[in-house]
């Protein structure tokens, strides 16, 4: 998918001073999706293990052989525990601590519950398409840029009334462009290191944009996660889009490096820019109570102590993902166990019921949405 140095050439920070800290507000029960008002943030973070997720970091892979000049005691006391439990609520605290308790889980395989991609291949491109048509599409079959031929949900969501102009999405790898067809999709698609320029610029975009531009790259295609995450911040502050879209790639950067402790970071920041979302949401009042947050990814990994940096066709269990989701019509089922499997061509169908459309009709070969969602009707 990507370029992947040996070493660590450059450690990119952007200031967390970018995002207000905000109350978060709970529900008490599932409330049903008013698709009038509804905002679905659709986030996804490429290549992040189920095994991570759920059972937190693996003290096994914490040695010098799977970093890069990294303080290991230093990442032992932060991520390791004694239980699964504490271990993954140390490594994605917001997961673990809101987005579970007020919603639900999918993809916990040590109780049962099978989460998985129907496409095949275990890899990038497929996953993304997938997750945005709702099936899989023999004919995305590598991680070239080439755009995709199909129609993803957020398109045919973006032409209908009421949605017109309120979409946009957001990607660290520069493909993700083209998983939306930018040349079709008619919304703000910006992916990779380009600048954003269709919302009025700011003295932080502006730097945001000179610092995709003029940082050191370590990944050809692909920017650090954090210029990416405050890009997308800006356009949110600016545009207030019904329907968001945003992927993140550095978790799958590093485990592709064999770098467990810059993996496990980037697994954290993903969970600390998934609370910046909600606490934004919940301090505005368009999207207050209207907004669902949704966050997979787009194929897992294999097994520690080796297959854990790789996946694909020749790795079975990297089909295996994890599926999250809290907000209004999100059943507060907890970390579901056991139960009929649940698959990533799913999530196109489950965006489009939330905000009242039925892509299942447009799309007869998509996914069902996931069960249990609730819609006003």
């Amino acid at each position: 998918m990507k370029v992947f140095p040996k070493k660590l050439l450059v450690l990119f920070t952007i200031l967390g001073a970018f995002a207000a800290v905000i109350p978060l507000r709970a529900q008490s029960a599932t409330q049903p999706a008013n698709p009038t008002h509804e905002h679905v943030f659709l986030i996804m973070t490429d290549g992040l293990r189920w095994q991570e997720v759920f059972r937190g970091a693996d003290a096994s892979l914490l040695t010098k052989a799977n970093n890069d000049n990294q303080p290991i005691d230093t990442l032992v006391r932060q991520y390791v525990r004694s239980s699964p439990q504490q271990a993954r609520a140390a490594l994605m605290p917001f997961l673990w601590g809101h987005i579970v308790p007020e919603g639900e889980i999918y993809g916990n395989r040590d109780t049962g519950s099978d989460a998985h991609v129907t496409n095949g291949r275990n890899f990038s491109y497929p996953g993304y398409s997938e997750t945005l048509v709702g099936y899989a599409d023999p004919r995305i079959n590598s991680n070239d840029p080439v755009p995709n031929p199909n129609v993803t949900v957020f398109e045919w969501l973006n032409k209908q009334p009421g949605l017109a102009g309120k979409t946009a999405s957001f990607g660290a790898w520069s493909v993700i462009a083209d998983a939306f067809n930018r040349q079709r999709c008619g919304f703000t698609d910006n992916a990779g290191y380009e600048p954003l320029t269709s919302i009025p610029m700011t003295p932080r975009l502006d730097l945001l944009n000179h610092l995709k531009a003029e940082t050191p790259r370590v990944w050809a295609d692909e920017t650090f996660d954090a210029p990416t995450f405050y890009t997308a911040v800006e356009y949110i502050e600016a545009k207030h889009p019904r329907l968001f879209y945003l992927s993140l790639g550095e978790t799958d950067d590093w485990a592709h490096a064999g770098n467990y402790g810059r993996y496990l970071e980037a697994t954290n920041r993903v969970d600390m820019y998934l609370r910046r979302l909600w606490e934004m949401a919940q301090a505005d009042p368009e999207y207050r109570d209207h907004t669902t947050l949704i966050l997979l990814t787009d194929h897992g990994r294999g097994e520690a102590p080796v297959e854990w940096k790789s996946h694909g066709q020749k790795i079975p269990d990297s089909k295996y993902i994890f599926i999250a989701a809290m907000g209004p019509g999100i059943p507060h089922n907890g970390e579901v166990a056991g139960g009929t499997p649940v698959t990533q061509s799913q999530i196109a169908a489950t965006v489009a019921k939330l905000v009242g459309k039925d892509w299942n009709k447009q799309t007869p070969a998509a996914g069902q949405p996931l069960p249990g969602i609730q819609v006003v009707h």
